[in-house]
């Protein structure tokens, strides 16, 4: 039996990395007024829209898939057609997240931005991915249309 205490964990530590991971921007500078919090404090990542499609991959074992709205296809090569699995966005400090649930366990996929590289090829990904999926932790890159991989295309 799954113990949902240890599956849930994974999840809020990859929730944290999206929400506030990185360093994108400095902290704004103090100010002497309690009230004047500056909209940087608080605002939700806007550096992925929500009309996006997100696409990922990893390797070691190799995976990878897309998400547009709230559907996403998780792909391996034992199964290169994907699965479905039907997720929510959270938009966080410093990147997004997907959650769903996919064999009745938890499944998330946080993408934060960062150079990234497959370690295969010569890509340069604009995003960071980490993904659990059947309890397990994974970690790859990401892009998007808008903001594509740079180097050599699939064959």
């Amino acid at each position: 039996m799954i113990d949902p205490g240890r599956t849930l964990a994974p999840i809020a530590c990859c929730l944290l990395a999206a929400c506030g991971a990185g360093a994108s921007s400095p902290s704004p500078a103090p100010s002497s007024s309690p009230t004047a919090a500056t909209a940087t404090d608080t605002a939700s990542y806007s550096g992925i829209g929500t009309g996006e499609t997100v696409h990922f991959t990893g390797t070691e074992p190799f995976w990878g898939g897309e998400v547009s709205g709230k559907a996403l296809t998780y792909t391996t090569p034992e199964n290169q057609s994907g699965e479905s699995v039907a997720v929510e966005r959270f938009a966080g400090r410093n990147g997004i997240s997907f959650s769903g649930q996919l064999d009745a366990m938890p499944f998330m996929l946080a993408v934060t931005p960062g150079k990234c590289s497959d370690g295969m090829s010569d890509r340069s990904y604009p995003f960071t991915a980490t993904l659990q999926v059947r309890g397990t932790l994974r970690e790859g890159c990401a892009w998007t249309d808008e903001q594509a991989f740079t180097g050599a295309a699939r064959p």
